[in-house]
């Protein structure tokens, strides 16, 4: 446990946390949203300091993150909680049930990376931005090892925080759940517009990748999806956009998207971005890099694995043209 940041104090002993936009005011011996942070008597602390629920060896494909040292491996940690309570959650046991954790301090996840000649540390699995205080701590140690940080995230956090813990960040794959603030409130709990700020101040000081989960009949209209376009091209073009297959879980149990519903989403995106792509659909070519210029074959994605078969250093080997990578 350490004592949180981003948080003030106020009359008799509550407190109101301003590491994300529900801003929680906090009763004595209560929690935030999040479930992780806790008001003890007019303190707040972070009860998930140096607590785990899972951490291993992953492709930085599974993150998803194509551009970011593709082919490379990630030292991949996660916690509980999230300060978002979406009714479709792909980790919901995690993220909002009760899984017990375990104690491993900063200095050990570095020392892990490092065994397993990680390139990377991901934090992942559940919303890291709620672990704020232990992913700052490990990512400064990190880096003075030479070893990236990444973050997987929902991208729901105020602009101070975000901006202090992109001094130690190297990429992001943000969600962007839907482009409408009704899908926010009403399935998960929350807004849009602070995610979009956050996307374009990460833009700024680090690698980012989009995912947005297309679910059936929710966020998979053909209006909303060029509005989405439209919005990630204004960031910039050569951002990698993931179109990502929904399957029932948690409360959510509408149908699993059908793999047609990612082809035309693809379609439209590649109408004004660069590098779109569509995940849990096993073995598709959009799971591939094409070069943007003459549509060559750049990056021959088999499951996590990926293999640079069209590319000279960043360059396509048909045309000449730049890729975007971070090598």
């Amino acid at each position: 446990m350490k004592e949180a940041r981003f948080y003030e104090k106020l009359d008799d002993k509550k407190v109101r946390c301003h590491l994300c936009p529900h801003e929680c005011m906090i009763a004595d011996g209560r929690r935030g949203m999040c479930r992780v942070r806790e008001n003890q008597e007019g303190t707040l602390y972070s009860i998930i300091y140096e607590q785990l629920t899972s951490q291993g060896v992953d492709p930085i494909e599974k993150k998803p993150l194509y551009h970011f040292h593709p082919g490379s491996h990630a030292y991949s940690i996660g916690t509980i909680g999230c300060n978002l309570t979406c009714d479709f959650c792909q980790n919901w046991e995690i993220s909002q049930g009760n899984v017990p954790t375990y104690h491993v301090p900063s200095q050990e996840i570095v020392a892990l990376a490092r065994r397993y000649r990680c390139r990377s540390i991901a934090y992942t699995y559940n919303e890291p931005s709620i672990w704020y205080e232990f992913v700052y701590d490990t990512a400064v140690l990190a880096r003075k090892e030479g070893i990236c940080n990444v973050l997987v995230t929902n991208g729901y956090i105020q602009e101070e925080p975000l901006r202090e813990l992109l001094d130690v960040v190297d990429a992001l794959n943000i969600d962007v759940k839907a482009f409408t603030d009704q899908f926010y409130k009403e399935l998960c709990h929350g807004s849009l517009e602070p995610v979009l700020k956050a996307v374009e101040i990460a833009k700024n000081h680090a690698w980012v990748e989009l995912t947005t989960l297309l679910i059936p009949g929710k966020n998979d209209g053909e209006e909303e999806i060029r509005q989405l376009v439209d919005w990630v091209a204004s960031v910039g073009t050569e951002t990698p956009l993931h179109f990502s297959r929904y399957f029932p879980h948690h409360h959510l149990r509408v149908p699993s998207t059908p793999v047609e519903t990612l082809e035309r989403a693809r379609s439209i995106a590649l109408e004004k971005l660069r590098y779109v792509y569509i995940g849990n659909v096993w073995g598709h070519e959009g799971d591939n890099t094409y070069c943007y210029n003459c549509g060559q074959p750049v990056i021959v994605r088999r499951g996590f694995s990926a293999s640079p078969e069209g590319l000279q250093d960043t360059k396509c080997e048909n045309c000449g043209a730049e890729i975007d990578l971070i090598w």
